[in-house]
């Protein structure tokens, strides 16, 4: 599995937990160069991927109801039955 893939299939918390941990790594500075530059790259993946699942967890938690004209008039939970 590549590590794009891997993070893809990582829930919210396992990736804040790597994601934590990453950055520890990188403030204490004993990580060599190359693998600093890896492990970085890694963390913005995962930043990026954090920031989606975010993203997708507002929309579903609530839903902005529009009027004719496009403007926001009430909003609702949006998985109401």
């Amino acid at each position: 599995m590549s590590q794009a893939n891997d993070i893809s299939e990582m829930s919210f918390e396992a990736a804040v937990s790597e994601l934590e941990r990453i950055v520890e790594q990188l403030e204490r500075g004993d990580v060599a160069l190359d693998k600093s530059i890896e492990i970085y790259e890694r963390g913005e993946a995962l930043k990026a991927h954090c920031e989606k699942l975010l993203s997708a967890a507002e929309k579903r938690i609530e839903k902005i109801r529009l009027d004719r004209q496009g403007q926001p008039t009430a909003t609702e939970p949006l998985d109401t039955k």
